[in-house]
């Protein structure tokens, strides 16, 4: 028998946008546009894959959930699992892999994963929210973008942390069907007292926003911005998002040096051949100001090492320790500095 998680899931974004355009009548744009959102991702004739993905999603098994702690650092969905949904399970997941953002659980109880399905993925995605969250203004409350948000691990840590609303973007074909599969076991453990779901998913990148749609009293911008080709027109994009006064988050890949240096790769930077632009955290500061941000202070700033992203049964393809040079882990395979991530905070 097929679920119908992602019919339920998109049903319960569309009745958030409505209540929120009664309020907010910019929302009525990001209405309009749904529709062709929601069809593209599923369109065979752009991402191949997409009807397998669903099929998986469609086929995962009802469970009896316990509980569902969106606070822990690996996001655990307490339930009883048997044998035969334990094989079933796992095998739709993996069809899901690569599964780069994370961990999840699911089955067992929390701290214990023996008698569950870790999802142990290649990021320790944990590991960067426990940077991040102690320097953010409290989520109680607060409306939120996630913009790049990839299987949706940090949103659901958003809507733990207590926010009223997160929608996460991210054009990932297989990423939106990996936040529908947790979404599946998640059920309503998110909802408000009204029984709507506060945690959402729209498959689209930045760009295709409505411009100054001014909906968010906080915007996270992780690990994107070295992926675009005009980082000014990004930060632009991001604030027009917020409404006055709101918190932009944001960490990138920096390098060192003063307000006037920035590292623009030749080919390849970590064998990444879509990364363009790395600034050190001064200039990203200057960058930030330039755009109209104020307040800007850089909260975190750290390496990543092999432990935090690493090759794993759920992402059995090259990752970090492949990228850097293996006679020197300070450089990666093409000569430059290590990857080194900064967290930076502002207000529009």
């Amino acid at each position: 028998m097929l679920n119908d998680t992602i019919t339920h899931a998109e049903r319960e974004l569309y009745l958030t946008l409505l209540e929120l355009a009664q309020q907010q009548p910019s929302a009525y744009e990001w209405l309009t546009r749904l529709p062709t959102w929601l069809n593209d991702i599923k369109d065979k004739a752009n991402y191949a894959h997409a009807p397998a993905y669903q099929a998986s999603v469609a086929r995962l098994p009802q469970l009896t959930v316990n509980h569902v702690d969106l606070n822990s650092d690996t996001l655990t969905i307490e339930a009883s699992l048997n044998e035969s949904q334990r094989k079933q399970t796992t095998a739709l997941l993996k069809q899901l892999m690569p599964w780069r953002k994370g961990p999840f659980q699911i089955g067992g109880q929390i701290g214990n994963d023996e008698s569950g399905i870790k999802i142990d993925t290649e990021w320790h995605s944990d590991w960067k929210w426990q940077r991040v969250a102690p320097h953010l203004s409290r989520l109680d409350g607060r409306r939120v973008l996630d913009v790049g948000g990839g299987s949706g691990y940090h949103g659901w840590r958003m809507a733990g942390a207590g926010a009223d609303t997160v929608i996460i973007i991210d054009p990932s074909c297989l990423f939106y069907h990996q936040f529908m599969a947790i979404r599946h076991f998640i059920g309503s453990a998110d909802a408000h007292e009204t029984g709507r779901y506060r945690t959402h998913y729209i498959p689209v990148p930045l760009e295709a926003l409505p411009e100054h749609s001014q909906l968010f009293d906080t915007v996270f911008s992780m690990g994107v911005l070295y992926h675009r080709q005009s980082p000014f027109e990004h930060l632009q994009q991001l604030k027009g998002q917020l409404v006055k006064g709101g918190e932009l988050v944001l960490e990138t890949l920096v390098i060192e040096g003063d307000a006037n240096t920035v590292l623009v790769p030749h080919d390849r930077y970590a064998q990444m051949n879509n990364v363009y632009f790395l600034p050190s955290v001064a200039a990203l500061i200057g960058w930030l100001e330039k755009a109209g941000f104020s307040e800007v202070r850089c909260v975190d700033m750290a390496v990543t090492s092999t432990e935090e992203q690493r090759k794993t049964e759920w992402m059995t393809y090259h990752s970090l320790t492949d990228f850097l040079d293996p006679d020197d882990y300070t450089k990666t395979i093409e000569g430059y500095p290590a990857p080194m991530r900064a967290t930076l905070i502002a207000k529009k």
